[in-house]
């Protein structure tokens, strides 16, 4: 997978970040949040683009364990055949990673509406390392979906 701009971006800002004091925190937050959204964005289309690229048994599979809406079968299209096992076992393992990086990104977002509510350089410097190990958890869920094409 190559590296996405606004994601290495997004990681350097937030790297800067964590030194802020409270007044630079108050002067930059939109443009934190703003690079934030765009990294966030940037990998929500490469995920979906590379997930449209997957055949149709895995399509199936990682929709029938409650995968994105671009993955699910429609009313139109004809019933398949079950997913085998190993179809099965890697959608299970795909899942897994972007419940994990998504469940990250909940998380560094929680963690930085706290830090603007209290004020409180810490919690914002926290929502800076959330951010980070989220966006490279759903780095690594991008790589294991670009493997099974």
């Amino acid at each position: 997978m190559n590296k996405l701009p606004e994601v290495e971006q997004a990681k350097m800002l937030m790297t800067e970040a964590m030194v802020w004091s409270v007044m630079k925190w108050l002067r930059e937050k939109k443009t934190v949040r703003k690079t934030a959204d765009q990294a966030d964005a940037a990998l929500d289309q490469l995920d979906e683009k590379t997930k449209a690229r997957w055949n149709d048994a895995l399509k199936s599979a990682y929709a029938s364990l409650g995968g994105s809406p671009s993955a699910k079968r429609t009313a139109t299209q004809p019933q398949k055949q079950p997913a085998s096992s190993e179809v099965l076992a890697l959608a299970k393992k795909i899942k897994h990673a972007d419940d994990e990086a998504y469940r990250a990104r909940v998380d560094a977002e929680k963690t930085f509406d706290d830090a603007e509510k209290q004020l409180s350089t810490s919690l914002a410097r926290e929502g800076c390392r959330k951010a980070i190990h989220g966006w490279e958890l759903h780095e690594k869920a991008i790589a294991l979906a670009e493997s099974a094409v």
